[in-house]
């Protein structure tokens, strides 16, 4: 079981949130309707803390996130399933890669005892945060150089234009 601490849940896992439907409509392509968002990125977050609480297999949590993370982008934010599907894959991905590089830099460059630090809540949410913050430059950067490009697609009654 991976329980989160109401700590964590506000200061990581509702942050991430945000960022993770974020990613989703940058690599969909897709212009940010912002109610939709909000409440998409609360709903994701909440499910997270539920999905942790799970007597289930390390690994198993992220496949149903990723059900999750389409459900909501397809069907509470009319982005195209397809496109839904990939981006959230893409998006999760991202920042597994994103907390690998942090990992690897608080392991070798700071000489951090990890597993000491992955059984501290407040550690873990401190050394966490490098990685949430290059995962969001990734993904802002990506998505104003497409706000920029004019490359952005928008979301009307479901129909992508």
């Amino acid at each position: 079981m991976l329980k989160l601490s109401l700590l964590e849940v506000y200061l990581r896992a509702l942050p991430e949130s945000f960022l993770v439907i974020f990613a989703v409509y940058a690599f969909s392509k897709t212009v940010i309707n912002v109610k939709r968002y909000i409440i998409s990125s609360i709903l994701y977050g909440i499910s997270v803390y539920l999905i942790r609480s799970l007597p289930i297999q390390y690994g198993v949590h992220t496949i149903l996130n990723i059900i999750i993370i389409i459900v909501l982008t397809a069907f509470l934010n009319k982005i195209v399933i397809i496109k839904s599907i990939r981006s959230s894959i893409m998006a999760l991905i991202l920042l597994f890669i994103c907390e690998g590089i942090n990992m690897i830099i608080i392991k070798y460059i700071f000489k951090v005892n990890v597993i000491n630090m992955l059984s501290n809540t407040s550690e873990k949410i401190l050394y966490g945060i490098p990685s949430l913050v290059i995962f969001a430059a990734t993904v802002f950067t990506y998505y104003f150089y497409l706000a920029r490009r004019k490359k952005l697609n928008e979301v009307i009654n479901g129909e992508t234009i």
